[in-house]
C-alpha cells in the first residue's frame, strides 16, 4: 500500500493518493476508502480499479486539520489499515484505524 501527498501551492491542501496494490487487494471485486474527510460513508469514495489490478483513490484534504482517520473497505465486508499510514489510532470498534498527516 502507498500514500503520496502533494501539497497544493494555490489554496491550504494536500492531495493525497491513495493505492492498494494487486497483491494487498487479494482478488478484491470493489476498495472504498472510507474515514472522517468523508464522513465514513462507504459509498463515497470508490477507489478505481487499474489494468495491472492496484486500486486507486485520489482525495484532497485541507491542512486546516493536521491529521485524518481512513481505513479500505474491501467487497463490503472487510476491513483494512494501510500497512504505510502515517500513525494508527484505537477506533473503540474493533482495533485501529490508520491516519494520515497533512
Amino acid at each position: 500500500m502507498s500514500i503520496k501527498k502533494q501539497y497544493l501551492k494555490s489554496r491550504p491542501a494536500c492531495k493525497v493518493t491513495f493505492r492498494v496494490p494487486k497483491d494487498a487487494a487479494n482478488s478484491a471485486r470493489s476498495i472504498n476508502l472510507v474515514g472522517d474527510f468523508n464522513q465514513w460513508d462507504y459509498s463515497a469514495t470508490p477507489m478505481n480499479q487499474l489494468k495491472n489490478g492496484d486500486f486507486t483513490a485520489v482525495v484532497e484534504l485541507k491542512t486546516d486539520k493536521p491529521e485524518y482517520q481512513f481505513r479500505y473497505l474491501i467487497d463490503k465486508s472487510t476491513w483494512e489499515n494501510d500497512w504505510e499510514a502515517d500513525h494508527y489510532t484505537h477506533n473503540g470498534i474493533d482495533g485501529d484505524n490508520s491516519v494520515i498527516r497533512v
